[in-house]
Parts: structure tokens; sequence; C-alpha cells
């Protein structure tokens, strides 16, 4: 990320701090802002959809609107899981669009102030870390703060 990307993205965090809603991946933690959370849902059946990149779950129904569901497990890289009790959707706003999030748990609402914040460091050319704000520090882990606009809207927001 170029010192340019970081500075913007820093300056998303509010002088008074930021709240984000954690959830776990594997053995590492993940933050999105709290604002772009509409809900949190267990894990309900998904239709599939053909043709369609393979993070993409699937969509359901919520109240009536058709809500194209991620598995961030897969849109990482990472291994695939087994779902079980703990593994929910997070409801999120993206653009002007609805989303589910695939994640194997939610841990809590944190809080990040300004010096709780540490800017990403320079991974090397080639790697897309545009869809990643920051890392907060909370006790002695770094939770990775992600943009889910970016994440996400580059594919499928309108």
């Amino acid at each position: 990320m170029s010192a340019e990307q970081s500075a913007v993205s820093l300056s998303g965090i509010a002088e008074g701090g930021s709240q984000f809603l954690t959830f776990q991946l594997a053995d590492e933690q993940f933050g999105i802002d709290i604002l772009k959370v509409q809900e949190i849902k267990g894990l309900a059946h998904l239709t599939q959809i053909p043709n369609v990149p393979p993070y993409i779950k699937g969509v359901m129904n919520l109240r009536g609107t058709v809500v194209p569901v991620v598995d961030l497990r897969h849109r990482f890289s990472m291994p695939a899981a087994t779902y079980n009790q703990f593994t929910v959707i997070i409801i999120v706003t993206v653009g002007q669009r609805v989303m589910g999030l695939v994640v194997d748990a939610v841990s809590d609402v944190l809080n990040v102030s300004e010096t709780d914040l540490e800017q990403l460091p320079d991974l090397g050319g080639g790697i897309d870390t545009s869809f990643i704000t920051g890392m907060a520090k909370s006790s002695d882990r770094l939770i990775t703060l992600l943009d889910i606009d970016r994440l996400l809207g580059n594919h499928l927001a309108a």
C-alpha cells in the first residue's frame, strides 16, 4: 500500500475512534466498520447461482430481498472449513447493495482509537492490499481492518 493510500485509509478513523465488528476466519481476527453492518444471521439455506465466482456461495432471501452471500475464507484463499454452530452470515451494506459474509464466528465490537491503529507494512509489489484499512492493536493481537466496499464493491456492487 502506498503512503498516500495509507494516509487516506487511516484518515477514515474518526478522532474519537471508530467501532468495528470483529470476526474470526481460521485463527485470524478481522474487523469491519460497525456502520456497514445491518445484522448477524445464523447460517441459512443458500440458493446456488451458476457461473459466479467460487467465493460467492449463493443467494439468500432476507425478508423479500435476494442477498448475495460471499464466503470470506474462500475470498481470501484460506482453506475451507466445515460450517458449524458458530458460523454466521454478517449482513452488510456495500455501496447501494446488501450482501452477506460467511465467517467462522463473530467475536466482539471493538473500539479503535487512532493510537491503536497501525498502517499495514509494505508487503511488496503485486499484492493487493487496497481493501485493508489498517491493523488494530488489541492486547497482544493484531486485527486486520477491512474496507468492505473495496473488498467486495469492485466485483459486486453497483
